[in-house]
């Protein structure tokens, strides 16, 4: 009786002050709800509007699964200390790149949660960054051949091939829809590009053959991925089947990624085939060197010609090492 007494009176307290205790109850019932597991369920939705396929689902992956330890706090609660031993525990089990990769998406993430008065403070300011070494792998021949002669009929693999045979990048291919190919070649938007400008890629007969033998479903634009709308995911479990397939094939193969591939391909247009660098540039939609700056604004030229016989001749060549035979390209010589 008296601890009720005691209570009422603090209530009434309250209320002379200009507080309001049934709504402060009500709020502070609501911000219990606010747990970073509900909140992300919100950020998600809108950044899938927002992102590239392959951008949100690395988004969604360092969100939901490394950063499962936050998910029963209460978003307003999440303190410094408590990502850090996050992205610690990201670190020694996925390495220093994934615990960067997932503190960036963690801090985008407690950003907008401030945009939208949910949170005070960004916890993730002032955590540690771990060092990077920038990736320099350029597979040789005979890891092409590896990769090439280990991977099957699916989709993945097939992903994988293309890949190969033309240098995109990752999301583009695996995100590839049948509106944006006609005419022996691709035309991806600039909604699909890194650099936001259209981008076109000539068919070489391989590449064409390859998406060719694709099976077409009524309604679906996707031309990879098992479910209906949806672009092809699961590259971690696919290249970790992959590797093991070369494994058992007796290769000895380094650790490698997919943009491993891409800067293959660069390298060695640059080198062995002797493909002008302006050129090899084009063909892989990089803005730098002689399309950089300045430069940039006056030089509209999209190289198609020459960006055609390139992709023609690099094909040729990743058949000839797949295939175990000399290839018939020849190396031009540049001034």
């Amino acid at each position: 009786m008296a601890k009720a007494r005691e209570t009422a009176a603090d209530l009434h307290a309250k209320v002379r002050l200009g507080r309001d205790p049934a709504g402060e109850k009500a709020e502070g019932q609501a911000r219990t709800a606010e747990t970073v597991a509900a909140i992300l369920q919100l950020y998600l939705a809108y950044q899938k509007k927002r992102l590239r396929w392959r951008s949100y689902l690395e988004i969604e992956r360092h969100l939901l699964r490394n950063s499962k330890p936050l998910h029963g706090t209460q978003l307003a609660k999440v303190d410094r200390r408590a990502v850090a031993a996050v992205l610690s525990t990201v670190a020694s089990r996925a390495g220093d790149v994934t615990a960067n990769r997932t503190r960036t998406a963690l801090s985008a993430f407690f950003s907008w949660a401030m945009r939208e008065g949910l949170v005070d403070s960004n916890p993730v300011i002032g955590t540690n960054r771990q060092p990077e070494k920038s990736r320099d792998r350029v597979l040789s021949d005979d890891e092409l051949k590896l990769i090439w002669n280990a991977l099957g009929s699916d989709d993945y693999s097939t992903i994988v091939r293309l890949l190969m045979l033309t240098g995109q990048r990752a999301d583009e291919i695996a995100a590839l829809r049948w509106s944006e190919i006609a005419d022996d070649q691709i035309v991806l938007p600039s909604s699909r590009t890194k650099n936001k400008r259209e981008h076109t890629v000539r068919l070489a007969p391989a590449v064409k053959a390859i998406l060719d033998s694709r099976p077409r479903h009524d309604g679906e634009d996707f031309v990879f991925g098992r479910r209906r709308g949806v672009p092809f995911r699961g590259w971690r479990a696919s290249k970790k089947t992959l590797d093991q397939r070369i494994d058992e094939m007796g290769g000895k193969l380094e650790h490698w990624v997919h943009h491993d591939l891409r800067r293959t391909m660069s390298t060695r247009m640059h080198g062995e085939l002797g493909i002008p660098p302006h050129v090899v540039e084009a063909v892989i939609n990089h803005v730098s060197g002689h399309r950089a700056g300045v430069a940039g604004i006056y030089n509209k030229a999209t190289y198609a010609r020459e960006k055609a016989a390139a992709l023609a001749r690099w094909a040729e060549y990743v058949l000839a090492v797949a295939e175990g035979r000399k290839s018939n390209v020849v190396t031009l010589i540049t001034a």
